[in-house]
């Protein structure tokens, strides 16, 4: 079944709107094939890499270069540019003439850390919180790349634009900060023959909107979506030979991932929203109503993606008698996933234990605080102090978890306002990703509209509607075309990535996905539902990829989550996994 991208957009009831999905198998990344066969449009001598112009760190071996440009066609040569840093055993160079640059070529039998100069993998980073833009390298600093050079990495670092970049004149919004990265990926593999590593172990890695957008690529590779963008910019389509080049990855690293934004509002109300009663959500209130009809949406959406649990059962919320729709295997399925989260929780700690809060936003004057359980009973007393949600069992060090309300209002409540994503009246982060122009934000979510469509007769009764929040203003932000000529169903199915990975969507088999996935969340964080990373996991194993490593870990927020251990050190040790090391 599919949710058809024109149609979802323009049904008035586009939970509703499935059809049968047309699938293509595509051809696999590490080759140089791709579902693309046009010509390549872009200038050759302007995205080829320069080989003498290396500098060099002499104290710690390291050959760089900051500031080549990615792309033939920039839009803004100050966010489109790279720098790449190689440790020097991956080059052998001469020094030139002028005394400060190097000519240097590939060293294929320098080693680093089990690695050669021709299989190194390349690490990208892409920290984009809110979907911002990512600023490049201006100078060079070893500092902060020194730990992926010392175990052999090849690192490089991309500017990419962001819904905080647009100008008077052009909008970095949706999807331009994939497409970015993309170029950035076919760069690399255009000058391969020059470059060392390995471009067939290409890794990305990031956090909140910058986990999002890794994941939105790693699951997107060499998507038709993305081609008239590409093609836009002078991105490398072919290389030198005329073959066709791809913008696929390896493997993605995505910590806390806000992601899924076409669904956000809806799957926000259900896991959170509808165990509030304040602010937004407060009884009298047309967003109070409007949370539980979101919350009553995301049921009927959650049913028709078809998931499957590693059983092969298939996934469902059904009717409860308390709260909306906590039943069902799905619903089972999650609270495994809470429950797993602190038994691991209870496996990698000992007590006496300190559990620290973090504070509200920068300048929010809301600090974070500290409190000290001397064992586990005192832990899970606390856990308990509204209702009774969590069984502990001191015999087997082990606790069972009986529902998502107890468990959201003790450890996961709504930061958020109603329309946590796509706001009613524009004013969310996301509707700035989506954004057709600078400083005009847009809707971009048709479930939310149908929602509002569907109630807005009785939503204009309360006292605090306003007109300007009807489905109206919805239509027309879906009606609006980018610079490129496309519409917002075409804008968001790029930034969904769900729509490459489940066969509910128009995209589903017709990318190239990243074989190897680690996907790690605070199970605190109020940034977004537990749904978006579970689902993000069930739908890469029933596409059919294997190699997901995924834990949602406790007592953390929206950070770069680990159970035990630094971030760093943990990817780099994964990336040494998914590459043979």
């Amino acid at each position: 079944m599919e949710i058809n991208r024109r149609t979802v957009v323009r049904s008035a009831a586009a939970v509703a709107a499935f059809g049968i999905a047309e699938s293509a198998a595509g051809a696999a990344y590490a080759g140089t094939s791709s579902p693309h066969g046009a010509s390549s449009t872009t200038s050759a001598s302007s995205l080829e890499f320069d080989s003498t112009a290396w500098s060099y760190d002499s104290t710690n071996d390291v050959y760089y270069q900051v500031g080549k440009v990615y792309v033939a066609n920039p839009a803004t040569t100050d966010y489109e540019n790279l720098s790449i840093y190689v440790p020097g055993a991956y080059l052998t160079a001469t020094a030139n003439s002028d005394g400060t640059t190097y000519t240097a070529k590939v060293n294929p039998k320098g080693t680093v850390g089990g690695y050669s100069g021709r299989t190194a993998p390349i690490v990208i980073p892409v920290n984009t919180p809110g979907y911002a833009a990512q600023k490049p390298a201006t100078s060079y600093s070893y500092s902060s790349v020194s730990k992926y050079l010392q175990a052999g990495h090849i690192y490089v670092w991309p500017g990419l634009r962001g819904r905080d970049g647009s100008t008077s004149d052009r909008s970095d919004a949706a999807p331009w900060g994939v497409t970015d990265l993309k170029a950035a990926v076919r760069f690399l593999r255009y000058n391969r023959s020059v470059l060392p590593g390995s471009t067939d172990d290409i890794v990305l890695f990031g956090m909140s909107g910058g986990g999002a957008q890794d994941t939105v690529a790693g699951a997107s590779g060499d998507s038709p979506l993305y081609e008239p963008y590409l093609r836009t910019i002078g991105a490398a389509m072919e290389d030198a030979h005329g073959r066709p080049l791809s913008d696929a990855v390896a493997g993605v690293m995505a910590w806390c991932p806000i992601t899924s934004l076409h669904e956000a509002n809806l799957s926000y109300e259900w896991n959170m929203g509808q165990f509030a009663s304040t602010g937004t959500r407060a009884p009298g209130t047309w967003t109070s109503a409007y949370s539980t009809d979101l919350a009553k949406a995301w049921p009927k959406y959650v049913n028709r993606l078809g998931l499957r649990d590693e059983h092969g059962r298939r996934l469902e919320l059904t009717e409860s008698s308390n709260g909306i729709h906590l039943a069902g295997s799905y619903h089972d399925h999650l609270i495994g996933v809470i429950t797993t989260s602190l038994n691991n929780f209870l496996a990698d700690n000992t007590f006496p234990y300190t559990v620290t809060t973090m504070g509200g936003p920068p300048g929010s004057g809301q600090p974070g605080s500290s409190t000290t359980y001397e064992t586990v009973e005192d832990y899970i007393a606390y856990l308990n102090t509204d209702s009774d949600w969590v069984t502990y069992d001191a015999t087997t060090n082990t606790v069972t978890v009986s529902g998502l309300e107890g468990f959201s209002k003790s450890q996961k409540t709504a930061s958020k306002p109603v329309g946590a994503f796509d706001g009613y009246s524009r004013g969310q982060t996301e509707n700035n990703v989506f954004m057709m122009g600078l400083g005009v934000p847009a809707h971009f979510a048709p479930l939310t509209r149908d929602v509002i469509k569907a109630n807005e007769a009785t939503y204009a009764t309360y006292s605090d509607w306003q007109s300007d929040y009807g489905s109206s203003a919805y239509d027309s932000d879906f009606a609006k075309k980018d610079s490129v000529g496309k519409d917002m169903a075409w804008r968001a199915d790029a930034y969904n990535p769900l729509y490459f990975l489940s066969p509910a969507f128009g995209g589903y088999r017709r990318s190239q996905v990243a074989r190897h996935w680690r996907i790690r969340t605070g199970i605190m964080q109020g940034d977004t539902a537990n749904t978006t990373e579970v689902n993000l996991l069930l739908a890469l194993q029933n596409y059919g990829i294997h190699d997901v490593d995924f834990a949602t870990v406790w007592a953390q927020g929206h950070t770069q989550a680990e159970r035990t251990g630094d971030s760093t050190t943990n990817f780099i040790t994964w990336v040494a996994s998914i590459t043979g090391k």
